[in-house]
């Protein structure tokens, strides 16, 4: 659909995205919740996903490391060994038992990281050598420190993380997941000219600064096809680039030649603390070139996000923080209900109940 045309869709109409079958367009985002130890989903995760979960209702998992040096986050999941592979799979059943469409967001950190979260102490990897500014929490979850310096990817071990990518896909799939969504501040490292800074084939041009992205596009989708794939992508953040929106048409009219089911796009509008700050920025470019499913993520309301359907900007609506404070998110908006107030502080707590699966249901 154009994005100038207008229709009588709302959150609550039926979508047909690829072989799935949507009974809404409200769809729980890829939420960082670091409650799995060790790096494994725990079974509390079931309830977790569960609870957010409605029959024709679609869902991404929190970001999931696709290797051990992937990692920047706490307890956050993989699925890039055998034991975590077995572990996601219980949650996944629970999911599809529920009627739900179910894909793991599967992520590189990059530079975004720290030693002490690395195999062996070893420095994290990046497009560059230049380090992030700013502090990161360290696996014991007390102490914070700078990001570690990174080390720059040589051109001959790339293909090693595009492996990791591919690996990472079948795995999902081997978990029951119905896809998965590309992702990982890795990916922006080498698109962004604000980081970028390689002489090789990876660096330079908008063509060789994407060419990294699209070759793990490329090998996920020959690993698992391509309408069980589907990306996330962040132009008008933390990394810059000079020109976000020339790189996003590129990138889509790119992906476009592989056929992917969806694009994920995060909104170039700023979500700070309760306010949602207005950008003269758009994807509207992208969304008219893009061939497949789009669906944006951003601050969005009841209200923004029944407009957008409706004007034709997007075809599905990507919540995170209304989501997890409401489980029953698709309902309240249904009925127009209030909803619960979300509480930062236990955002990312360890606790397998507090602030992940205690927020309360409409009652009957």
């Amino acid at each position: 659909m154009s994005e100038t045309n207008e229709s009588s869709a709302s959150l609550l109409t039926p979508y047909q995205m690829g072989p799935f079958n949507l009974a809404h367009r409200v769809v729980l985002a890829p939420l960082t919740r670091q409650r799995s130890y060790n790096n494994i989903p725990q079974p509390h995760a079931i309830l977790y996903y569960t609870q957010r979960t409605t029959h024709g209702g679609f869902l991404i998992t929190e970001a999931t490391g696709v290797s051990d040096s992937a990692q920047g986050h706490a307890d956050a999941p993989g699925i890039w060994r055998k034991e975590q592979v077995e572990a996601w799979k219980p949650i996944v059943k629970a999911v599809h038992d529920k009627g739900g469409i179910f894909f793991c967001q599967i992520w590189h950190a990059g530079r975004y990281s720290h030693v002490d979260y690395q195999p062996n102490g070893q420095s994290p990897v990046s497009s560059t050598s230049k380090p992030l500014a700013g502090k990161i929490p360290l696996p014991n979850r007390k102490d914070v420190a700078d990001f570690s310096p990174p080390r720059p990817l040589k051109t001959e071990e790339i293909p090693n993380i595009v492996a990791d990518f591919r690996n990472a896909a079948r795995n999902a799939i081997d978990a029951g997941f119905d896809g998965v969504e590309i992702h990982g501040f890795l990916l922006n490292q080498f698109m962004k000219d604000s980081v970028n800074d390689r002489t090789d084939r990876y660096g330079g041009t908008l063509e060789n600064r994407c060419r990294f992205a699209l070759e793990i596009v490329e090998a996920v989708v020959d690993e698992i096809g391509a309408e069980h794939v589907g990306i996330r992508l962040s132009l008008f953040f933390d990394p810059h680039d000079s020109n976000p929106e020339a790189l996003g048409v590129y990138m889509v009219e790119a992906l476009n030649k592989y056929n992917i089911l969806y694009a994920n796009f995060v909104e170039p509008r700023m979500v700070a603390l309760e306010r949602t700050i207005a950008s003269e920025k758009s994807l509207i470019p992208m969304r008219k070139a893009f061939k497949g499913t789009f669906l944006v993520a951003g601050g969005y309301d009841r209200d923004d996000g029944n407009k957008a359907v409706s004007s034709g900007k997007t075809d599905l609506v990507v919540y995170g923080r209304l989501f997890l404070a409401n489980p029953d998110l698709p309902k309240r908006f249904e009925l127009n209900a209030p909803l619960n107030k979300y509480d930062r502080e236990t955002f990312y707590t360890s606790d397998p109940v507090v602030g992940y699966t205690d927020y309360p249901f409409l009652q009957s």
